[in-house]
């Protein structure tokens, strides 16, 4: 790996040399479109000679006229204009083949790096994506490879247009030199007195417009979502909120108007000093070969080649150190996306071991405990607790009781902070992560819903791979059979309308079914319900969990919950609190005990009880 440095901001952004960020692109553009270096070296070699090209044509035809010889003249002119016409179709077509060919071989490397930045984001550990300093990094590349003009792309489009003035200004000025050294020396002062005009410019623009319009640009994403987000549509309406939401629109574009003007203003300066600039080095130019023609020196046709070669040395020179700074920019963009691509995860598959095949499966977890990232507390303390083959183990406890993390870490979401969990005695750590998660069927309480095809979310594969006739079966087994009947295309009918206009939307009841289908589909060995029916009462979510406890028949199964009255069908209970096991045993056993189980059953199973009683005698609860 290349050298580069921690910044300060996030250790985990790295800063690496221009000159390194440069080889990797150059390696990227061999990797995905070799094709593109050839045209981007024939463009900036024909592009460097045509700026003074004109001015070379221009003295020897001067100089055939000036030679007299009107016979031999008018030949030696043709002939002339013949070869250099040639030359210059060449050139032109060289620069033009070169323009339209690289641009989209550009965003090609481009979308190819997106397609590494995806990658890289999938191929990431769940727990990475909850780290701010991760997801800071994150955001950064996609930045990186969002933009045509910044970014990686902005470094390969530079690199052409920096090695096109670059060679202009090495051949322009040997030229100039042999004019004038003096001419030389006036120009390089006054273009970098320009450039640094033009960088002190920049930095006012960045501090007087877009930093003072950071905080804004927020606001104004913020409203042009609420005013078209559906979501928020009837709400607007009526509360007739249209009038409040137009004028605080209108006050954030107004602050936006304000900024702009004074970009403008900003860049109007410097556009005066680059004029007043180009005029005194023009100026130079024609007195040094003024200089040059009266002190009987030079000719008219070699005025008209050296004014050509010094203009084109001026304004090469002048882009070259204006894009060298937005180069240097691109670079510094390109290693947000490099420090995202070479993250280091601390995964190294190598090492670890196969799942061994089993017809059931023992999971303990052994002093474990687990802080989040800048957490002072421990989210769960010293859990020791066994979920042996067949078992059917309740997880219960109020909101922020620990259950999440608990699931997250048996699911290997999370690893511990401290202490292990085994798998029929080893450490879950030993295992390849893709292998360990093959042991379960989740079904979580926010459930996703992809924009496939209805079967593809049930099996969770491509269409070309996946069982219809299971994927319908244990569809219709979760309760999605009258919903399956009428849909047009059936199970294979495309889910939301986000990419087929044909598709379907689910209701929230059938969105959780979906979830069930899915996790019989997959067929794993134990089964993980996270609260995926938390919109249920406790009555219908009891219901729920026992008729699918019997589709699942014999496998282990947790079933997370809050509402305790859910869970009494299952083997054992965990109650958590605080981050901690505070009881365990059978619904009988922690009745009898009379504990926290207890007396949170019994408060909530008096609630449902009354509500019960409302409802048979006809009282609305929220009368």
């Amino acid at each position: 790996m290349s050298e580069y440095k921690e910044s300060k901001d996030n250790p985990l952004h790295k800063e690496y040399s221009m000159w390194s960020n440069t080889c990797y692109i150059i390696r990227k553009m061999a990797e995905y479109q070799p094709s593109v270096l050839f045209l981007m070296i024939l463009g900036f070699a024909a592009g460097s000679v045509l700026p003074y090209f004109t001015g070379i044509l221009g003295k020897y035809v001067i100089d055939i006229i000036e030679s007299g010889n009107t016979a031999s003249g008018e030949s030696e002119l043709i002939k002339l204009m013949a070869v250099f016409g040639i030359i210059a179709l060449l050139l032109n077509i060289c620069k033009t083949t070169s323009d339209s060919k690289t641009w989209y071989r550009f965003i090609y490397v481009r979308m190819n790096m997106i397609t590494e930045r995806i990658a890289k984001v999938l191929s990431l550990d769940y727990e990475y994506l909850e780290r701010p300093d991760v997801l800071d990094v994150a955001e950064r590349a996609s930045q990186a490879t969002n933009n045509n003009d910044n970014g990686v792309e902005g470094m390969m489009r530079l690199m052409a247009r920096l090695g096109e003035n670059a060679l202009t200004v090495i051949v322009t000025f040997i030229a100039v030199m042999v004019l004038d050294p003096r001419l030389i020396i006036a120009m390089v002062i006054l273009t970098v007195i320009q450039y640094i005009y033009f960088r002190h410019i920049i930095r006012i623009d960045k501090k007087e417009v877009w930093d003072k319009l950071s905080g804004s640009w927020r606001s104004r994403h913020y409203m042009e979502r609420i005013t078209q987000d559906f979501d928020y549509a009837k709400d607007i309406r009526l509360f007739n909120l249209r009038d409040y939401l137009t004028e605080k629109f209108d006050r954030v574009n107004a602050f936006f108007i304000e900024r702009n003007d004074c970009h403008h203003r900003i860049w109007l300066r410097y556009n005066f000093v680059s004029a007043a600039t180009r005029t005194v080095i023009e100026a130079l130019i024609y007195a040094a070969l003024f200089a040059a023609i009266i002190g009987k020196e030079m000719s008219a046709g070699d005025f008209t080649m050296f004014l050509s070669f010094s203009l084109a040395f001026s304004g090469a020179l002048t882009n070259l150190l204006q894009r060298f700074g937005d180069y240097k920019k691109a670079s510094l963009e390109t290693d947000d996306f490099r420090s995202f691509i070479d993250l280091d995860t601390g995964t190294d598959d190598k090492d670890l071991i196969p799942v061994p095949d089993a017809d059931s499966y023992e999971i303990e977890f052994i002093d474990v405990s687990y802080k989040y990232l800048k957490s002072d507390k421990e989210a769960l303390s010293h859990l020791n607790l066994k979920i042996r083959p067949g078992e059917k183990l309740a997880v219960v406890g109020l909101n922020g009781a620990g259950k999440t993390t608990m699931i997250k870490l048996l699911l290997r979401l999370y690893d511990p902070t401290e202490g292990r969990i085994t798998l029929n005695g080893t450490d879950i750590r030993k295992f390849r992560r893709s292998d360990y998660y093959k042991l379960f069927a989740p079904v979580f309480q926010n459930v996703e819903i992809f924009a496939f095809l209805m079967s593809e979310n049930i099996a969770m594969q491509r269409n070309t791979g996946l069982d219809i006739e299971k994927a319908r079966r244990y569809a219709c087994e979760a309760g999605l059979g009258e919903k399956i009947s009428s849909l047009p295309k059936g199970i294979e009918t495309p889910l939301t309308k986000i990419v087929e206009d044909d598709g379907a939307d689910l209701s929230g009841g059938e969105k959780q079914k979906l979830a069930l289908a899915k996790a019989l589909y997959k067929g794993a060995k134990i089964v993980v319900l996270d609260e995926p029916t938390s919109a249920l009462d406790a009555i219908a979510e009891q219901s729920l969990y026992e008729s699918f406890d019997e589709m699942i028949g014999g496998k282990s199964a947790v079933y997370i919950s809050h509402r305790l009255a859910s869970t009494g069908f299952c083997d054992n209970i965990a109650m958590f609190e605080d981050g901690h096991l505070v009881e365990y045993g059978s619904h009988d056993e922690l009745m009898a005990s009379n504990g926290k189980y207890a007396a949170m059953f019994n408060t909530q199973a008096q609630y449902y009880r009354e509500d019960t009683e409302n409802k048979e005698s006809g009282v609305s609860v929220n009368a």
